[in-house]
């Protein structure tokens, strides 16, 4: 079960869209704090994203625990703010040249070797903090 895991980290570090596509289910939805994907072509747009905003990403797992179909992994996101990034709110934040290292993990149900759902989390006030953002409540400066 945990062999698709793998590969998926494998993929991203490789930045491989279309090993990282073969490692989900048609079927397959990820959600994320920043958007929902509905099938592995949409899931491999939004990873996609990801590695154009950072060229250099690298997925180091810490933990993994597996609880029947279930997959949970704890690891860390890496690499320097290059590209354009989506942000909450919805405006796109040009490369930094920040480097980050943010805390994140994900749930994923496994089934016939292949993801068919995955729930990604991490903390998006340490990223922005970590690329120069910050925390605006209202319209206020």
């Amino acid at each position: 079960m945990l062999r698709p895991l793998d590969r998926l980290r494998q993929a991203i570090n490789r930045h491989d869209l279309d090993a990282l596509a073969r490692c989900f289910d048609e079927r397959a939805v990820l959600v994320a704090p920043d958007g929902i994907a509905e099938n592995k072509e949409e899931i491999a747009s939004y990873y996609g994203e990801w590695m154009d905003a950072f060229p250099n990403m690298l997925i180091t797992p810490q933990s993994v625990t597996m609880f029947q179909d279930t997959v949970a992994v704890e690891f860390t996101i890496s690499g320097t703010h290059k590209g354009p990034l989506l942000v909450p709110g919805g405006d796109v934040l040009e490369g930094t040249g920040r480097p980050v290292l943010v805390r994140s993990c994900s749930f994923s149900t496994v089934e016939g070797g292949t993801i068919l759902s995955h729930r990604l989390f991490y903390d998006q006030l340490e990223m922005a903090a970590q690329i120069g953002g910050h925390l605006r409540f209202g319209d206020g400066p």
